[in-house]
């Protein structure tokens, strides 16, 4: 029931102005949302949204809101809050963004019914080093993907291996050795870095100091995966400029949230995170001084 109000919610109306919001065309559908998997096609690319886990969303994350606010836009009911990943086919080889926490196996398993054996994944993609996002990289010092090579900013792993040592994201990476990768991510406004044909990184600095999203396109679509550019949909696509306490410079993640929703609205580009629950990936609208998210269908 809860997630039947989210939806309804983000898709009906615009973020409580009354707007009515036409759905997005249906894509071509092989999701099971009882199975926690979403399919969307960016041209060549097939793309899974898998969930790894979703609990009852906490709204006091978020810093420097009233209860007014809230009340315009959280159910009396409550909200789910989710955590993904996401699975990219190719048409040469499996590309993993994010990885879960790793917990259960959860991930892992919706990688098999996505039609994929974990030794087939090529690469992962890495947003930032925080433990959803990295702990489903290795067991037990083993790599759960032996054959992958890791991609992450410089300036993310260099923050968290060395500056501000994370003993979790050092044991994460550890398995991969010379085949974790870094990169400098471009910025909106000039060019981004293309780490395969159609997909690359755009610098989103601010959740973390090396927190990178990824463009990938084919044939006139485009779908960028944002990682936590935001963490309570809710609230914050209709008000940007709102933080959430993991943000460790919330100005800064604001300005990057802001930025990235922009550019996804006027240059009409889909937008999936890993905190949006199912389907996890929508298309958005500029309303007034903040966005509307209508999911897709």
């Amino acid at each position: 029931m809860i997630l039947g109000l989210f939806l309804c919610a983000i898709t009906a109306m615009n973020c409580g102005t009354g707007k009515q919001v036409p759905p997005v065309p249906v894509r071509e559908n092989l999701s099971s949302e009882s199975d926690g998997i979403f399919h969307y096609r960016v041209g060549q690319f097939e793309v899974f949204m898998l969930v790894e886990s979703q609990r009852e969303g906490n709204a006091g994350i978020l810093v420097g809101v009233d209860e007014e606010l809230l009340r315009q836009y959280i159910p009396e009911s409550g909200f789910f809050h989710t955590a993904n990943a996401f699975l990219i086919k190719a048409p040469e080889q499996n590309i993993l963004v994010d990885t879960g926490t790793g917990a259960g196996g959860v991930i892992l398993e919706k990688i098999k019914k996505s039609g994929v054996e974990p030794d087939r994944v090529d690469a992962v993609l890495i947003t930032h080093l925080h433990g959803d996002h990295f702990g489903g990289l290795q067991k037990d010092g083993v790599a759960n993907f032996p054959k992958a090579k890791v991609y992450l900013s410089s300036r993310e792993r260099d923050y968290f291996t060395k500056t501000n040592v994370n003993d979790g994201a050092v044991a994460a990476l550890a398995p991969y050795g010379d085949n974790v990768v870094t990169f400098e991510p471009g910025e909106l406004g000039s060019a981004f870095h293309e780490i395969f044909p159609g997909i690359s990184a755009i610098a989103n600095y601010g959740h973390t100091p090396g927190h990178t999203v990824y463009l990938v396109e084919d044939g006139g679509d485009k779908l960028i995966i944002a990682g936590d550019f935001l963490h309570v949909g809710l609230v914050q696509f209709a008000n940007p400029d709102i933080s959430a306490s993991y943000d460790m410079d919330k100005e800064a993640a604001a300005a990057s949230r802001r930025r990235i929703l922009d550019y996804a609205a006027k240059s009409k580009i889909s937008v999936g995170g890993m905190h949006i629950v199912y389907p996890g990936i929508g298309n958005v609208e500029i309303a007034g001084e903040g966005f509307t998210f209508i999911p897709v269908q």
